[in-house]
């Protein structure tokens, strides 16, 4: 029986390549074909292995002739909703997402050989709204939608669904990517991240945040490609960080910034040199996201290496730690005490400011994992509404509940 002909967009970025190599080492798969735009750096084409490379446009109708002339059985779209690493490049990204993907997908139509399909998506389809639900399923429907990447992913999965009608034969598949980290990933959230020694956060807000280490989007896209699973599916590590746990973690210190006043202080800071940071990267972190992997780990059979926490510090060890957390700690609990914020932490309570705050599970299970710790330094969501939890945390304010008295009526009206 002959083994399997992929073709692999985007093998000039990390996952594309990655994925090119290791299908390529696969015994069931015979011949992969990686397309890009340009030609792959040396540190790509390395990790292509014993792929070969064609460099076509995927919005120039040479994509079809490619897929026909190869008798490519199985396209992986794994450049789909990738962002961009600049502002400078969205307006290509957007071409390759939306038009490419429209001709990429007019190719797998005419072609007969193709028999499954895997399009890259992402997470952002569900918007960010702050009346979501706390975990979001497959059957979330978006609230609110920015402009940018989200868009572009409903747009290319409505053009998916389309195809999916007029070939019906075909397997298709689309995973919702959370977040990618790791080394080698540069998107707008690894140099937010990045900005020493400090980092703004909206002041008010702490966002939570849900991420997939790049080598698992690399094993999710394998999986999906030789499996016969089909549908859509949310792809993301256990467990769940804050954006202010996220910042201790890569040694900085969170500097509060007034939402109104983000576009102001960040331009102030970019003119001063400062660094400076991206005011909409901020504002997108202040929802928070977090998915439901069950559909992941119970039907599609794939479990995550890295969970949340420590894909993100996986990222954080390239990172020069310029602070050190008791550093940290020192600078937090003088800003508290001059804004009047409250209490800190004390010094020599061994309280770690990197260290995310874990609560016990719910009873009843977890769903997608975000409430139980899911290996080594996983972190769970630190909203917590109860006062028996948060008089359990030093260094916080004990609420103290107003007993006596019944509730006042309101009159009804005449």
């Amino acid at each position: 029986m002959a083994g399997r002909t992929i073709l692999v967009t985007g093998v000039t970025r990390f996952i594309g390549s990655a994925l090119a190599g290791l299908l390529a080492s696969r015994p069931d798969v015979d011949r992969v074909i990686g397309v890009d735009a340009v030609l792959p750096e040396p540190a790509a084409r390395a990790r292509m292995e014993g792929a070969e490379f064609a460099r076509a446009d995927i919005r120039n109708p040479l994509i079809g002739r490619i897929i026909e002339a190869a008798g490519v059985d199985t396209v992986v779209h794994a450049s789909a909703s990738a962002t961009p690493a600049s502002s400078a490049a969205r307006t290509m990204a957007k071409e390759m997402n939306v038009l490419g993907t429209m001709q990429l997908l007019a190719a797998c139509q005419r072609a007969t050989s193709v028999q499954h399909l895997v399009v890259r998506s992402t997470a952002k389809v569900y918007g960010g709204s702050s009346k979501d639900p706390a975990v979001l399923t497959e059957d979330t429907t978006a609230r609110s939608l920015g402009s940018g990447t989200a868009r572009d992913a409903v747009d290319i999965e409505g053009y998916v669904r389309g195809f999916a009608r007029r070939r019906p034969d075909v397997r298709v598949t689309v995973p919702r990517f959370a977040e990618v980290i790791g080394p080698t990933v540069h998107t707008p959230l690894t140099r937010y991240f990045s900005h020493s020694p400090v980092i703004a956060v909206a002041a008010g807000r702490d966002g939570r945040l849900q991420l997939l280490h790049e080598s698992d989007a690399v094993a999710v896209l394998e999986h999906l490609a030789l499996g016969s699973w089909s549908g859509i599916v949310n792809v993301a590590g256990e467990g769940a960080l804050t954006v202010v746990q996220a910042v201790h973690r890569a040694g900085r210190i969170p500097l509060p910034v007034p939402m109104s006043a983000l576009d102001g202080v960040g331009l102030a800071m970019r003119i001063g040199r400062l660094g400076g940071f991206s005011a909409a990267t901020v504002r997108s972190l202040v929802p928070g996201r977090v998915l439901d992997t069950s559909r992941l780990r119970d039907e599609v059979g794939f479990h995550p290496a890295f969970t949340t926490v420590e894909a993100f510090d996986d990222f954080a060890r390239t990172l020069h730690r310029t602070v050190g957390p008791s550093t940290i700690g020192k600078v937090e609990r003088t800003l508290t005490t001059v804004l009047g914020l409250g209490s800190a932490a004390p010094a020599g309570t061994g309280i770690d400011p990197l260290a995310p705050v874990v609560h016990p599970p719910e009873s009843g299970g977890t769903g997608a994992g975000v409430g139980a710790a899911a290996g080594p330094g996983a972190a769970t969501s630190v909203v917590d509404d109860t006062v028996g939890r948060a008089a359990e945390r030093p260094g916080r304010p004990h609420l103290v509940g107003i007993d006596g008295g019944s509730p006042r009526r309101r009159k009804a009206a005449r």
